[in-house]
């Protein structure tokens, strides 16, 4: 084929695919034009998931008249040095890319006044040419209307999801926005219905009310850099969740570079290896932290979406921004101090957990690994004959509890040793085991509420509810909607009745839990496992002599009592062997 040059309204739409993904994206890059215009408050109308309709009208600078038309032609911005230099940039947008997107691939009204022109300047554009300029009677700001996205490219609308699912996207958009501009007031509508709004008076954890709800948001501890650094060091300031609190995914982690919210697996990595020894295996805290680097030290011309940046000190930032999570960490609840291995009680076909510390004085055992994992299978389990095969049940040594250490575990004597029994982990084996068990028979046992809890949701939670409503009805949540994206609670699943004191939270836990997926294998197993990890008696938790006593009867009832459904050990084996080595017997 012969080489041809595209033609303009062609090469314009193809240009916009990296700008305009989705409603989400044109959300952000009219509100990343509202803020470098110095708003104050800034709302945000959609209709139809964002397909229909978004509005998106602010408080800020305006534009003058004669320079309204040029804000459509493709690379005019106004947010670059007259040399064009990219080093130093201190906007969100500066591509001069945004408008002539939008317009590309959908209908555009612009309306727009400064402080200083008597009346504003409408700009309407369809199919990306202009169509009509005049002037309007506005207040000062600025009002861009997009309506009708990808209908001129409908090969774009089957990538997109259902309008609830776009509604969401850009509800988390502007939330984070929110949470990047405190002193700024954010409203979202959707669909006429107020959906988030944020009070705009400067405080974080105000913005943190408004987007996670005030009970999550007063529990977040402050962290924050260190004193003692250069001045020309990058500062870091923000929010983080205490060891109580914790995600099953890391949605809930933003992360805002000279108020850009952005995507980094560095500095991801370098929050998350703040929190080990805190958080549980798979679990992701929730965290708003403001990174202040100098506009010079990064570099944001990465990416069309401006999602992702370069740092020229990268390791620097990772460190600091380690030093300041661990810091308020251990501030609230220091690190216990590891004095000796050991070793979590085996069963064949199931992974190790990792060498386990409960505080106990000593040094490793003289016996091999391998030995050790010998030993405890020999004494625990039925030894395998050629031809035979192990049988399917795993068995737990008899056990005499003898107390609780530090409201975590229980300390047992039995065949060989002493045991430390992780109480949460081996109540959720056991919860996790009822509830399937439950299942397979006839159906969850379930807790009436006194009176039906009102449950708000947001689009993308609503999405991942009515996927399978009559599955979460068979776990023992019967819920009836109660108007647009709220829905009325009636009955909790009968191992939640301690939770019945908060049980729209015991549902919002589960509900992020498991996610979309309903009726799949896997969903089925996430949601067992969050019920009974919201259920399972927890860390801290004083646990009476006869209750420690019936925990441990049913744990060595169950199938797989060595770890716990997400594969956590439920117990670690100190041998007596180890024991008299250590104190001089043998």
């Amino acid at each position: 084929m012969p080489i041809r040059v595209l033609p303009p309204q062609q090469a314009a739409r193809i240009a916009a695919g990296e700008v305009v993904e989705r409603p989400a994206s044109v959300v952000k890059e009219l509100v990343d034009n509202a803020l470098d215009a110095g708003a104050g408050s800034v709302t945000v109308e959609i209709r139809g998931g964002g397909l229909e309709l978004i509005r998106v009208v602010d408080d800020g600078s305006g534009i003058p008249a004669d320079e309204a038309p040029l804000a459509f032609q493709r690379f005019a911005t106004s947010k670059l040095p007259a040399d064009g230099s990219l080093d130093g940039i201190t906007t969100l947008g500066f591509r001069g890319e945004a408008l002539p997107s939008i317009a590309s691939v959908a209908g555009v009204t612009l309306v727009t006044r400064t402080a200083e022109d008597s009346a504003g300047t409408l700009v309407e554009l369809a199919d990306g040419e202009i169509v009509r300029v005049s002037p309007q009677g506005s207040p000062p700001g600025t009002s861009v209307a997009v309506r009708g996205l990808f209908r001129s490219v409908p090969a774009r609308l089957k990538f997109l999801r259902s309008a609830n699912a776009e509604s969401g996207r850009v509800q988390t958009v502007v939330q984070q926005f929110a949470l990047a501009f405190p002193e700024v007031r954010f409203r979202l509508e959707v669909d006429g219905k107020g959906s988030f709004a944020s009070p705009g008076r400067g405080s974080l954890r105000d913005a943190c009310a408004a987007v996670y709800g005030a009970k999550l948001a007063g529990s977040l501890l402050e962290a924050a850099s260190p004193d003692d650094l250069p001045p020309d060091a990058p500062r870091i300031h923000g929010l983080i969740s205490p060891p109580d609190v914790s995600r099953s995914t890391r949605g809930q982690i933003s992360l805002l570079v000279n108020r850009r919210w952005i995507q980094s697996r560095a500095l991801t990595f370098a929050l998350e290896e703040a929190y080990q020894g805190f958080l549980m295996e798979r679990r992701h805290p929730l965290a708003v932290l403001h990174i202040e680097v100098s506009p010079q030290d990064v570099d944001v011309n990465v990416h069309p979406a401006k999602s992702e940046v370069r740092f020229r000190r990268e390791r620097e930032v990772f460190s600091i921004l380690q030093r300041a999570v661990r810091g308020a960490l251990v501030a609230q609840s220091p690190v216990p101090t590891v004095h000796s291995s050991l070793e979590p009680i085996a069963r064949t076909g199931f992974a190790r957990g990792p060498s386990t510390s409960a505080g106990f004085a000593g040094g490793p055992s003289s016996l091999s690994h391998e030995e050790q994992v010998r030993q405890a299978i020999s004494m625990f389990a039925p030894e395998e004959s050629p031809g035979q095969a192990m049988p399917r049940r795993q068995v737990t040594p008899m056990l005499r509890v003898i107390g609780q250490m530090q409201n975590l575990y229980i300390v047992a004597d039995g065949p060989g040793g002493m045991y430390l029994v992780d109480q949460h982990a081996a109540h959720e084996r056991v919860l996790y085991e009822k509830a399937q068990a439950e299942m397979a028979e006839q159906g969850a046992q379930v807790q009436g509420l006194l009176e039906p809890v009102v449950i708000d949701l947001s689009a993308a939670q609503e999405e991942a509810l009515e996927e399978g409503l009559d599955k979460w009805l068979r776990y023992g949540f019967a819920l009836k909607r109660f108007g647009p994206r709220s829905y009325l609670l009636r009955t909790v699943p009968a191992s939640l009745r301690d939770s019945a004191s908060d049980p729209e939270a015991a549902f919002l836990a589960v509900l992020e839990d498991v996610g979309a997926g309903a009726g799949t294998a896997e969903w089925e197993e996430k949601m067992a496992a969050s019920i009974a990890c919201h259920s399972a008696v927890r860390a801290g938790q004083t646990m009476r002599q006869e209750e420690m006593e019936s925990l441990l009867a049913q744990l060595e009832a169950c199938e797989r009592p060595s770890t716990c459904p997400h594969g956590r050990p439920t117990m670690v084996h100190l041998s007596a062997a180890h024991l008299q080595r250590e104190f001089g017997r043998r």
